[in-house]
C-alpha cells in the first residue's frame, strides 16, 4: 500500500514510517525540507497548511496518518499551536476525505480529553474544554476530524500518552522534560500523575491500523498512568541516582508556572518549568483498562526511561554521570534513527512534529 504520512520528520512520525516499512510499504512523507528525508520514502515538499500541498500527498494513497503537529507548552508559541495543529488538520483532513482515502489515522493526545471529572477516560469520554493552548489547539483539532469521521470519513483517532523513547529527531518536550531531570533542573514536582508509553508501542499501533490489522473508531496509545513520585522513582532506579526533590499540591504551583511562561517570553533559552507541564498533572486521569490500545502491549515503563536515558547520552545531550547506570545496563538501544535526526544536542527545541 501507498502510506500517507504527515508530522513524519518528528518523533512518533519517524517512528511510524520506520514501522510502515519494515512491513513493506510504500510511504510518502509532507516535509518542508525534502532534504531532510531519506531515499526510502517518497516525499511532497510543503506544509500542512498549503491545501495544494496536501493534495499532492494524499493523491493516489490508499491510508493517510495525520501525525502532524507541534507539542510543546511553550507560552511564545500560542499562534504557531493554532496555525499547524488546528488549521493543518483542517486542510489536510479535507485534502484526503474530497480524494476518498480509504483510511485516515488522526492522531490526538490523551491530553485533548482532559480536563476531566471522570475517574478515568476512554473511548466515549468528551473532549476537554482546557484553556491551556497546546492542550486546547489539539481538542479543537479532534473536533475537525469527529466532525469529518460522523459525515462518514474513515477516521481512527488515536490517543497517545506522554511519549519517551529513543531516536527523537528534534528532541521533543517530553525527552527534553527528562533530560533536564537528569541535569537537576527540576528538583520541585506536581503531585498527581501523567500518562506515559512508548513512543514505538505507539508507532506500531499505528502501523497496525494503518495496515488494516484492527479498526475501529478510537484506540489509546500503550502506556501506564503514574503518579510523579513514581516517574522519578522510575528514573532513579534507572539511573541508580538520588536525584533529590519535593513534591507539592500542582495548583499551588500553578502560580510559579504561569510566571516562568512570562519570564519566558523574554528568555531565550526553554525554561525546565511550564504552566502547561504542571496543569497536565493536575488534570490528568488514568486510561480505561478496557480502552482499546490495538492488542500493543506497553512495554515496562523502566525499559523505557533506561532506553531513553541511554540514547540521550548517546547523543551527547547529557553526560555519563548524569545517565548513571543506564548507560551499563542498555547495550541494544538504536543508534541508527530510522530518519536523519534534527539539530544537534543541546538546542532546547520542542516541536514533536515539523512537517
Amino acid at each position: 500500500m501507498l502510506i500517507a504520512v504527515t508530522g513524519g520528520t518528528g518523533f512518533l512520525g519517524t517512528h511510524t514510517a520506520a514501522a510502515l516499512l519494515r512491513r513493506g510499504h510504500r510511504v510518502r512523507l509532507l516535509a518542508r525540507d525534502p532534504a531532510t528525508v531519506p531515499s526510502t520514502v517518497d516525499v511532497v515538499a510543503g506544509d500542512v497548511t498549503d491545501p495544494a500541498a496536501a493534495r499532492r500527498l494524499v493523491a493516489g494513497a490508499d491510508a493517510l496518518l495525520h501525525a502532524a503537529g507541534i507539542y510543546t507548552f511553550d507560552s511564545r508559541r500560542r499562534d504557531e499551536l493554532w496555525r499547524v495543529n488546528v488549521r493543518g488538520t483542517e486542510v489536510v483532513l479535507a485534502a484526503a476525505r474530497r480524494a476518498g482515502t480509504g483510511r485516515i489515522v488522526h492522531v490526538s493526545t490523551v491530553g485533548a480529553l482532559y480536563p476531566t471529572t471522570a475517574p478515568s477516560i476512554g473511548v466515549s469520554s468528551p473532549l476537554g474544554a482546557s484553556r491551556e493552548p497546546y492542550l486546547a489547539s489539539k481538542a479543537a483539532a479532534e473536533r475537525i476530524a469527529r466532525q469529518h469521521r460522523s459525515a462518514g470519513a474513515p477516521i481512527a483517532v488515536t490517543y497517545p500518552p506522554a511519549l519517551l523513547g529513543p531516536d527523537d529527531p528534534h528532541l521533543g518536550d517530553q525527552n527534553a522534560r527528562l533530560r533536564a531531570v537528569l541535569r537537576g533542573l527540576t528538583p520541585i514536582w506536581p503531585g498527581r500523575g501523567l500518562p506515559v508509553g512508548d513512543v514505538r508501542d505507539s508507532a506500531e499501533l499505528h502501523a497496525r491500523l494503518l495496515d488494516g490489522e484492527v479498526s475501529g473508531a478510537a484506540f489509546f496509545g500503550p502506556g501506564h498512568f503514574l503518579s510523579t513520585r513514581e516517574y522519578l522513582a522510575t528514573v532513579r532506579a534507572a539511573t541508580g541516582r538520588a536525584l533529590p526533590a519535593v513534591f507539592l499540591p500542582p495548583r499551588a504551583l500553578y502560580p510559579v508556572g504561569r510566571f516562568a511562561d512570562l519570564l519566558q517570553r523574554g528568555w531565550p533559552w526553554a525554561l525546565p518549568v511550564q504552566y502547561g507541564a504542571i496543569h497536565v498533572c493536575a488534570t490528568a486521569v488514568p486510561v480505561a483498562a478496557d480502552a482499546p490500545t490495538g492488542g500493543v502491549p506497553a512495554r515496562p515503563v523502566g525499559e523505557t526511561v533506561r532506553d531513553t536515558v541511554a540514547w540521550l547520552h548517546a547523543t551527547g545531550r547529557i553526560t555519563v554521570r548524569q545517565a548513571g547506570a543506564a548507560v551499563r545496563s542498555t547495550s541494544d538501544v538504536s543508534r541508527r534513527p530510522a530518519v536523519p535526526t534534527g539539530p544537534g544536542p543541546g538546542t532546547g527545541q520542542t516541536e514533536e512534529v515539523l512537517s
